[in-house]
């Protein structure tokens, strides 16, 4: 792997949030990381590279490197050149596996920002046994999905400390964001509502073929809405990739303790909003089912859309963790900027870094951010301004 071309290739430049991903790899990869970009047209990748050397002089000569998802042998000349390959192209379930396939094979570390439950299911399918015999590390929804979830979650039990070991451990995750999805995960979204049976399909087949803890359970239910008391805020499960995320690392690392239940919830003020939002997804997936109605509503906002800078930086999440365990409680937060772009872009970013170039456990296959990098990407978070602490209750 030393001997690789380069460090790191950011597959999807082009696109909104890939190039959000360069910009911030052009500010931020040390000195003498060897990077480059690729992508299908080479004329926008050179408008990139442009755009990027106004933020460092140095990137004027940034490698550029050719690539479709349509051709594999280009993808194979490029996961066989990297240490580390990024990708923002998504849908990842239209456009994903080559890639996935081609960094597989050559033993090639991968991460992306997919959200997908049904990709994630169909790459582990296909493509986990290749990545463990090369020692390929795997690592799907390096973003908003799901990072926050995973690294938070691993984060709280680690605070639990010698409580969690050999214990039920319960974490509970409250949601609250101020920021506009990005139209990757728009599309994502729509895609999934619209193959429900192929994805329940696909989440059967993985569980009939991964390996699961026989000595410990882990249990990650939607349940129904609720109101809690203490925040006074109404809780509402969202069906998302982030709870499978965290389910398998607490199914990899014995630390999260013997029993482990936890949930997840958006976190609402107001039951009107409650009420108005479950219509509103009860409207899109009901239209989802139907193709012309599904893709008038693709029409709405697509991948590669974003909004403006200055909109961005009055975004904001904040996700609180109330971790118990062997009758010890603790409050934590993993909470920044905007979710959907620019704290993404930075999360991806330094999920890349972080396997390029950090201490981390060694592993293979198909894997959690929480269990490829647990503590060092935390850390890199943490030092790049995202707010992964305890809180004082």
């Amino acid at each position: 792997m030393t001997q690789r071309e380069y460090d790191i290739v950011v597959f999807g430049a082009t696109g909104f949030t890939g190039g959000l991903t360069a910009e911030y790899l052009a500010a931020h990869v040390p000195e003498g990381c060897r990077w480059a970009l690729a992508g299908r047209n080479t004329t926008k990748l050179e408008a990139v590279r442009e755009r990027l050397a106004a933020i460092e002089p140095s990137c004027a000569d940034l490698p550029l490197v050719q690539a479709d998802v349509t051709d594999p042998a280009s993808l194979a000349r490029v996961a066989e050149s990297a240490r580390v390959v990024v990708t923002t192209v998504g849908p990842y379930l239209e456009y994903g596996e080559p890639l996935v396939a081609a960094c597989a094979e050559a033993g090639t570390d991968y991460v992306d920002l997919t959200g997908e439950p049904e990709f994630v299911d169909r790459m582990y399918l296909a493509h986990h046994e290749t990545a463990r015999r090369t020692g390929a590390r795997i690592v799907h929804a390096c973003g908003f999905d799901s990072i926050p979830y995973d690294l938070g979650v691993f984060f709280t039990v680690t605070q639990l400390g010698e409580a969690a070991k050999d214990a039920d451990v319960t974490v509970r995750a409250q949601i609250r964001a101020n920021a506009e999805f990005s139209g990757g995960t728009y599309a994502s979204a729509l895609t999934a509502f619209s193959r429900a049976r192929q994805m329940a399909a696909v989440a059967k087949r993985r569980r009939a073929a991964e390996p699961w803890p026989a000595d410990r359970a882990i249990h990650t239910p939607l349940g129904p809405p609720t109101h809690d008391a203490e925040t006074g805020r109404w809780l509402v499960p969202m069906p998302t990739l982030d709870p499978q995320v965290v389910g398998r690392s607490a199914a990899a690392m014995p630390r999260y303790g013997r029993r482990f239940t936890y949930h997840q919830a958006a976190a609402m003020k107001r039951l009107t909003t409650l009420v108005a939002t479950g219509a509103g997804l009860g409207v899109v997936a009901v239209a989802a089912q139907i193709p012309p109605l599904r893709t008038a509503l693709g029409k709405l906002r697509k991948p590669g859309d974003g909004p403006s800078a200055q909109r961005r930086a009055r975004s904001w999440f904040q996700v609180r963790f109330t971790g118990e365990a062997g009758g010890e409680r603790v409050v934590t937060e993993f909470a920044g900027g905007d979710p959907g772009y620019d704290e993404t872009a930075k999360m991806l970013s330094e999920s890349a870094l972080c396997l390029a170039f950090d201490d981390v456990p060694q592993t293979s296959g198909q894997v959690t951010t929480a269990v490829a990098m647990g503590e060092p990407l935390v850390e890199r978070l943490q030092n790049a301004g995202m707010r992964i602490r305890v809180l004082d209750e």
